[in-house]
């Protein structure tokens, strides 16, 4: 049984970890998140200038903690960054230094695992959790400090894994007992407890706040979200190099085939987006194939009580059966 860091039990309303979303989080969908009982989350390079992430830093600290001192009785949940801490990520440094000079509490680290970032963010006490899509890359990062495990297996918005769920958590169970998040359709509250009955602590949810009132995605893709089904994600390496899942009408918006998509030319992965002249993420838009659960665009507080309610019914529908 996994004993949790106080940061990922307490102050939770659902077990759920908001998936930091490349051009879609910032600080209003945060503090959103946060508030609502969830732990909410943004990557850094989403604050642009780098100057800038300082300040939202500033904004989601001092938010939360008025909250905090206003309302004792219902504390807010705990936020996190990602860190892209890819070779090519030339804001790295900076980023890092501004994540410890704020004592960020929880950090996600992605594309690559680093023990310096490790142990800068291990010297203020922050905890460090690192995604993954196969056995042997979690192997790796706990051997180089990350204190726990994202495991992004197939169906999860982006870059996403090609494993089954049950096998991807199953081989990292076999050997890890620290805290352990899955990703991969978690857009509904029965999602969340299948997530916890198959051996993790948290789902890491993505797609479902996409289609927000506080996310910052173009009103016409939180109308695609919306409108999509599973049948609707395409997984290509086209765009980034990176095996990514994204909107079949995104692509074809853009005057793409998503059936005749070009492979890679075999540069280094473009994990921002790219630079040529049709952009992931900020032209071709990811999903997870969850979004068939989404069905309307809503404030975060309203997701959240949707997903509660969805939760205790199948928990409740589960303890019913004879």
């Amino acid at each position: 049984m996994t004993i949790l860091p106080a940061v990922l039990r307490e102050r939770l309303r659902l077990p759920v970890m908001a998936a930091p979303m490349f051009l879609v989080s910032g600080p209003e969908l945060v503090i959103a998140q946060s508030l609502a009982g969830v732990i909410g989350s943004f990557p850094t390079l989403n604050a642009r200038p780098q100057e800038v992430l300082s300040d939202w830093l500033d904004q989601i600290g001092e938010t939360l903690a008025d909250h905090d001192a206003d309302h004792p009785e219902r504390p807010a949940a705990p936020y996190a960054v990602n860190l892209v801490v890819h070779r090519t990520n030339t804001r790295l440094e900076a980023d890092l230094a501004d994540v410890c000079a704020h004592r960020v509490p929880i950090v996600v680290t992605s594309l690559g695992a680093r023990p310096e970032v490790n142990e800068a963010v291990h010297a203020y006490g922050g905890l460090v959790l690192h995604d993954v899509t196969s056995d042997d890359f979690a192997r790796k990062a706990i051997a180089k400090g990350a204190d726990g495990l994202i495991a992004v297996a197939a169906g999860a918005g982006g870059h996403a894994g090609a494993q089954s769920p049950f096998a991807l958590l199953n081989e990292i169970r076999a050997w890890f007992d620290g805290p352990l998040l899955l990703s991969g359709a978690m857009a509904h509250g029965r999602s969340l407890l299948a997530a916890e009955a198959a051996g993790a602590d948290l789902a890491y949810v993505g797609s479902a706040f996409l289609a927000t009132d506080e996310a910052a995605a173009a009103p016409r893709y939180k109308e695609m979200v919306v409108a999509a089904s599973a049948r609707d994600i395409v997984t290509s390496a086209t765009f980034t190099g990176i095996p990514a899942n994204y909107l079949r009408p995104s692509i074809e918006a853009v005057g793409l085939d998503p059936d005749r998509l070009t492979a890679p030319d075999g540069s280094a992965p473009a994990w921002d987006g790219g630079t040529g002249e049709i952009r992931a993420w900020r032209d071709v838009w990811g999903a997870g194939q969850g979004v068939g659960s989404v069905d309307a665009v809503r404030p975060v507080a309203g997701l959240v009580d949707r997903l509660a309610a969805q939760y205790e019914e199948a928990r409740a529908a589960l303890l019913a059966r004879p």
